[in-house]
């Protein structure tokens, strides 16, 4: 787990997501708003606000770069707390397809763990240690 996740804030434009996600090389990001995880925006959230569909109109692509996270966000988001058991961590990322997720004590963002902090951790304990 990464105990000091790097957040953003609900107000960042799409173009400086993007930049963050080339620079870090994240899957996800959670959103805040005043210390409060308020949503998860992920690679896919930001690459799905290009598609376009028969219901919505091909907008330009400035103007799309000017959306925010908390535009193109998931509000309702998967997390686990401190105390998570590993197993159902796996059973989470395995059943929802996720890359990585919040975790959360006391209602206060701790830190963020993806696929590749519980692949470690099994081959840990593969290994006995």
């Amino acid at each position: 787990m990464t105990r000091t996740p790097k957040v953003v804030t609900h107000d960042l434009t799409l173009r400086e997501l993007c930049d963050l996600f080339e620079r870090d090389d994240f899957n996800a990001y959670p959103v805040e708003d005043h210390s409060q995880v308020i949503g998860v925006v992920s690679k896919f959230d930001v690459m799905a606000s290009f598609v376009f569909t028969r219901a919505r109109i091909v907008p330009r692509y400035d103007d799309l770069m000017k959306l925010t996270a908390m535009d193109v966000m998931t509000p309702e988001f998967i997390y686990v707390g401190t105390e998570t058991k590993l197993t159902r961590v796996l059973e989470l990322i395995v059943n929802h397809q996720i890359r990585s997720m919040p975790v959360i004590e006391r209602e206060q963002l701790a830190g963020m763990i993806a696929r590749s902090d519980v692949q470690r951790a099994l081959q840990r304990c593969s290994h006995g240690s």
